[in-house]
């Protein structure tokens, strides 16, 4: 890599560690510069996964004094389909996964724009529906990592978490076991330029846990408009590439 695309990746992986902190969809800001730098998608979406990985863990040390207990019985449910998710994108063609990655972009900004009403008309939380909807939102991450983290927060309201600040700690830890999940198969695969992982990892991590400390004070609904514009942005240029 040249100087200035690991400038533009470090900040890019900055920004990713802030906002999966404060409202998920990093991967959003992270995958398409990856993409930008010429890395075909699969690798694309396999270093992305492993280098964000850290950032996760960051942003949810920001929230560990108030992360609900149940999160690790939900982190083996989210671990299990993360993998099956990965899997899926070695096992089907490289054409089949570059053709889909516009629209999982324009579905994650959809994920994001709609956020708040998904949470608020869910049905009542029980086991059973929060572990159906972890399963979900776990398969997804292992797939494709953008959104997740709202389809993350969806599936913990299912389950029964009301407080917002549980459901972040929470949601940037099952984040952090789909993306590590998801990465070993990655890596297994041979699917992850390791320098550009090494960036991320890096910036991530900063970000991280930056964003989970500022996140506890501040409004989401700036975030998450930034990333819709940034999300329609990548998702134009994916299709215009494709």
């Amino acid at each position: 890599m040249t100087t200035p695309e690991i400038l533009w990746l470090f900040l890019a992986g900055f920004a990713a560690g802030g906002v999966n902190a404060a409202v998920g969809s990093g991967t959003l800001i992270t995958f398409p510069t990856l993409l930008a730098m010429g890395v075909p998608p699969v690798l694309a979406n396999g270093t992305n996964c492993l280098g964000l990985v850290p950032g996760s863990i960051s942003g949810a040390y920001a929230f560990r004094d108030v992360l609900d207990r149940r999160v690790l019985r939900w982190a083996g449910i989210v671990a299990a389909a993360a993998v099956c998710g990965a899997l899926l994108v070695l096992v089907l063609p490289s054409a089949v996964f570059a053709a889909a990655v516009p629209w999982l972009i324009l579905l994650a900004v959809v994920l994001v724009a709609l956020q708040p009403l998904v949470v608020k008309h869910l049905p009542d939380p029980s086991a059973r529906t929060g572990a159906v909807a972890m399963a979900g939102s776990g398969f997804y991450g292992g797939y494709f990592g953008a959104g997740q983290g709202i389809a993350f927060l969806a599936a913990l309201s299912a389950s029964g978490v009301r407080s917002i600040h549980e459901a972040n700690g929470a949601k940037n830890v099952l984040a952090g076991v789909a993306n590590s999940s998801a990465a070993i198969v990655f890596i297994l695969g041979g699917q992850v330029v390791w320098t550009a992982a090494a960036v991320l990892a890096v910036s991530s991590l900063f970000g991280g846990g930056i964003g989970g400390r500022v996140t506890r004070r501040m409004p989401a609904a700036a975030l998450r408009s930034l990333v819709i514009v940034v999300g329609l942005i990548a998702a134009g240029s994916a299709f215009v590439r494709g």
